[in-house]
């Protein structure tokens, strides 16, 4: 979630008053849009978290999930017409902007304009995961869990090659009884797959191990040390060692459901520093990046991006080289 910024705030301070003054660039992008950066920009400006956001909206009677917020933002979805127009105005009153500011940027779309994007998949690794569907556990374990943050840490060689990828969880169980995790990795582009070492860490042990050659995918089980009560939190994590590829590319990890957070840090050996890093994020594999930002990689070789709300989608960081 993103940090709330500016004055204090309760949620039971008066709202739906337009502030004077609204800062050019607001202003300029709520007359020309489009509007998920017009909404993004003013929630920035009005110093709210999405959760905070919410709690206004409720105020006014107003029920749309956080999830939809975060969407609507992202430009990955829209709000649909008529169904939409109670809760854009609310939005409009909540962040303080002149009435029908932020409407006018709906446009007169119908209600099946905008159609929730497919839930991205990486293809190939479907027989891979397949091979787990024997075993009752590790068909439904990722289902039975939800993922409350991530954060991956990439270790980039000296020959700009992926050696190792540090992962840490943080997961809920939504029901009794889930007791492992299934993750899966991809090599980059020449990588042996076969060669790649898997490292349990802290909260897990390593189940079975499958890989597949052709694909340069890798699936394998985190086993937990108890079944998991209904809502209780575990946190695990594990490294994968990979270095038999050729110059990276970056690091993406695909998220099937919304997580709260994900940060994803790649440190640099000193020789082999990149020549620009993009933070970006995609709703699918074939899809046109979105939230894209130039990141700066420090004099340390670390370079990081954070991202609240992610997903569904592809979050990362791309590395060009040259």
């Amino acid at each position: 979630m993103a940090a709330e910024s500016g004055h204090a705030e309760s949620v039971d301070e008066p709202i739906g008053t337009p502030t004077g003054g609204l800062p050019t660039p607001l202003a300029e992008t709520l007359r020309y849009g489009p509007f998920h950066r017009a909404l993004r920009e003013a929630i920035a400006h009005r110093g709210l978290s999405l959760a905070r956001l919410r709690a206004h909206l409720e105020q006014l009677g107003v029920q749309v999930g956080q999830s939809t917020l975060s969407y609507w933002q992202r430009g990955l979805r829209h709000p649909e017409v008529p169904r939409a127009i109670g809760t854009v105005r609310a939005l409009e009153s909540v962040l303080r902007l002149p009435p029908s500011s932020l409407l006018d940027l709906i446009g007169p779309r119908t209600a099946n304009t905008y159609l929730p994007r497919p839930v991205p998949t990486w293809p190939d690794s479907a027989p891979l995961l397949a091979s787990f569907g024997s075993v009752p556990e590790a068909a439904r374990s990722n289902a039975e869990l939800e993922v409350l943050s991530v954060h991956d840490t990439v270790q980039i060689g000296m020959h700009r090659e992926q050696r190792s990828i540090t992962t840490r969880l943080v997961v809920r169980a939504l029901r009794q009884g889930p007791d492992r995790y299934l993750a899966v990795h991809q090599g980059d582009d020449g990588a042996m797959i076969d060669n790649a070492l898997v490292r349990a860490g802290e909260g897990c042990r390593q189940g079975r191990l499958r890989r597949e050659s052709a694909s340069r995918n890798l699936a394998v089980e985190l086993l937990f040390d108890r079944r998991l009560a209904a809502g209780e939190e575990h946190v695990f994590s594990f490294t994968i060692v990979d270095d038999t590829g050729g110059p990276t590319p970056g690091t993406h990890r695909t998220f099937r459901d919304t997580c709260g957070s994900y940060l994803v840090q790649l440190s640099f050996h000193r020789r082999a520093m990149p020549a620009r890093c993009m933070k970006q994020f995609r709703a699918s594999p074939e899809a046109t990046p979105v939230d894209v930002e130039e990141l700066v990689c420090g004099l340390g070789g670390v370079v990081s991006a954070y991202f609240s709300e992610v997903g569904p989608g592809i979050a990362g960081i791309a590395v060009e080289w040259s």
